[in-house]
């Protein structure tokens, strides 16, 4: 049974202006593109084909509102690395994001999707400095850690906290086996209760 039984998209923006009114409380989701952020989504709320999931790296090209529940929302923010893309659509994402984070007063926190094969990124540096700079929470869910050996997976989650220090939560999480959604899920609903 879904935490959210009632979550549904609402609307999809392009530009701030776009953005749904800021009232309530939001959380953003960021990941780069090929890293498992819509299957991320879709498994915490527990709704399949929520956010919607493609073989294409870099479907998500726009900032996703969804309603989880009356006043509190979940935002899918574009991701990008493996999306084929000109400069000129990758400055724009940069702009709208960089807006996001400085204009929306009810972002509570950010839930960082990174995939644990691979060390932090440009992108994922990024999106750390933008919630860093208005002292939003972060925490970095490492995805597929099906994918690795128990080993390399607690290696792996070792070095992300190392670099990050103080500044996140960071955690191991798979989509397919189901490893860490209950902690995924407590963040959520820890990020919406801050008022």
């Amino acid at each position: 049974m879904s935490q959210f039984p009632n979550a549904k998209f609402v609307t999809s923006a392009n530009a701030a202006s776009q953005f749904l009114p800021d009232t309530g409380l939001e959380v953003a989701v960021a990941g780069r593109s090929n890293a498992g952020k819509s299957s991320a989504i879709n498994v915490i709320v527990n709704q399949r084909q929520f956010a919607r999931t493609s073989k294409t790296p870099g479907r998500t090209q726009l900032v996703n509102f969804f309603d989880l529940r009356t006043g509190q929302r979940l935002v899918d923010l574009p991701g990008y690395g493996f999306a084929k893309v000109a400069a000129s659509v990758r400055r724009h994402w940069g702009q709208l994001l960089q807006t996001y984070f400085e204009s929306r007063t009810s972002l509570r926190g950010l839930i960082l999707v990174v995939d644990v094969r691979r060390e932090l990124q440009d992108f994922d540096r990024q999106m750390i400095e933008f919630a860093r700079s208005v002292s939003l929470p972060i925490h970095v869910l490492l995805t597929k850690s099906d994918k690795l050996k128990r080993g390399n997976a607690a290696t792996a989650l070792l070095q992300v906290k190392k670099e990050l220090g103080d500044s996140a939560t960071v955690q191991l999480f798979s989509a397919l086996s189901r490893q860490g959604v209950d902690e995924a899920r407590d963040v959520l609903e820890r990020f919406l209760a801050n008022h």
